[in-house]
């Protein structure tokens, strides 16, 4: 339950709904109801049931039920215990509501037990690329890190499409070794293969050779049903101060002039790296930087010195990220590297300059600077196991020479611009009638209209 997984999952049920006809229902927890109908319009065939987690009895206060609220490893661990607590719950929800197919999240393995109770399929949304799960199995395959002498030795993944060049330091814990994560991990890969298939918020044409290869040799079996924001873009809501006041701003500056600045709901850093990006004209600001301000993460004086100069704008709250990527006056994106935002990054025909944390996202950094050719490196080197982990300071040298190289006006940048835009016009087309998106989508609800009608059929039979 974190934004980045959430948002995705209401697109599905809504993509079905308005290509199939069909009803959806989410079950979540209603302060997380409260979240998705705050940013979203809905389609009338989707309905809500929600379940109470068990926050007192793990220690968190009430409300705390998403990702985002949960600032440290143990805030996260009592939130992943609560969840664990209302499984039972969550089963008895789903078989009494007889449904003929249950999509969800891969961090649900017990989904996959529950569907094969009912007979029905279980679909499993992975939240991440295809590129993603390549780079994942390859390294478990192959192992080629551990022929690496230090953690900053370079080293390419095997038998990929692409030479994909990686460092130990990149490499999220549970591959270099054993953690507490890897018995769980290991269940999710078997939920997977024992699943009907996994849904990928992608499309074919941006990462065509792995989407074969995933299916191919990996042999799971998938559909591309993305960018999925694409389909649902007119039912998205910006109608909210922060929205009308940050494109108000945006209408003021020439195109291409500014640079959006975004880490993601659960992005955080130390305020030594918050004041390097200030001392490389990421952040603007002309008071001297101190040690105390009202908002820990912004020096004294930050923010209206900002508005003054009209030098930017910070955004609290939800950002409308789509709107903010297509306008004219943005000509380029510093992400974490969170498949939802290089999607939207992609599609908004936005250059990238990509600063990977945590999770997935220095893979998903490599398919960006090394495949697609659309974004260059800050040059963050350590991956860390929790937003809240502290990492080695990016020097301000490499976050200035990263925006120097897209948003300076040289030939790069517009080679990047040129290539990207490419991509975006192929992301439009993908999710139109006859796309392949559209296709895609066209072709499961099929799948599973059939299932359906041999489930009716031998159970007439019996």
């Amino acid at each position: 339950m974190a934004p980045g997984h959430m948002m995705p999952m209401l697109d599905i049920a809504r993509v079905f709904t308005l290509h199939g006809k069909i009803n959806a229902t989410l079950i979540t927890t209603p302060a997380n109801v409260a979240r998705l109908q705050n940013n979203t319009n809905l389609c009338c065939h989707i309905s809500f049931l929600t379940v109470s987690l068990p926050l007192k009895e793990v220690g968190l206060p009430e409300g705390c039920e998403n990702l985002v609220y949960t600032s440290t490893r143990e805030t996260t661990f009592k939130l992943f215990r609560a969840i664990e607590m209302v499984q039972p719950e969550l089963e008895a929800i789903i078989i009494d509501n007889k449904p003929d197919c249950i999509v969800s999240d891969y961090l649900y393995p017990w989904t996959v037990e529950v569907a094969n109770r009912l007979g029905i399929p279980r679909l499993a949304f992975s939240g991440g690329c295809f590129f993603n799960n390549c780079i994942s199995y390859n390294l478990e395959r192959y192992r080629p890190h551990d022929h690496v002498r230090s953690e900053s030795q370079e080293f390419c993944v095997p038998n990929l499409p692409d030479p994909i060049i990686l460092t130990r330091s990149r490499l999220q814990d549970i591959v270099k070794g054993k953690t507490s994560f890897n018995a769980l991990f290991e269940r999710l890969r078997k939920a997977e293969r024992n699943s009907f298939g996994v849904l990928m918020n992608s499309y074919h044409e941006l990462e065509y050779d792995y989407a074969n290869y995933f299916q191919n040799e990996m042999g799971v079996k998938s559909w591309h049903i993305g960018p999925l924001f694409l389909f649902n873009n007119d039912m998205t809501t910006n109608n909210n101060d922060d929205a009308n006041s940050c494109l108000q701003w945006l209408d003021s500056k020439p195109q291409k002039s500014v640079l959006y600045i975004c880490f993601g709901s659960l992005g955080r850093f130390t305020r030594a790296q918050i004041i390097e990006m200030v001392l490389s004209k990421v952040l603007k600001s002309n008071n001297e930087i101190e040690e105390t301000s009202n908002d820990w993460w912004l020096p004294n004086g930050f923010e209206e010195s900002m508005k003054e100069k009209g030098d930017g704008l910070v955004i609290r709250g939800w950002a409308p990220q789509t709107t903010i990527l297509k306008h004219e006056a943005v000509g380029g994106f510093l992400t974490h590297c969170g498949w939802n935002s290089i999607l939207e990054g992609i599609c908004g025909g936005v250059p990238l300059i990509t600063w990977p944390m945590f999770a997935d996202q220095f893979y998903n950094e490599k398919l960006v600077t090394q495949v697609l050719k659309i974004g260059v490196e800050v040059g963050n080197m350590v991956w860390k196991a929790w937003a809240t982990d502290e990492t080695e300071v990016v020097p301000k040298l490499k976050i200035t020479s990263a925006i120097t190289r897209v948003m300076g006006g040289g030939e790069e940048g517009e080679e990047l611009r040129r290539k990207v835009k490419e991509f975006s016009v192929l992301a439009h087309k993908a999710v139109e009638e006859g796309g392949s998106s559209y296709k895609d989508i066209k072709a499961l609800l099929h799948v599973l209209r059939l299932h359906k009608q041999d489930r009716i059929s031998k159970e007439s039979s019996d």
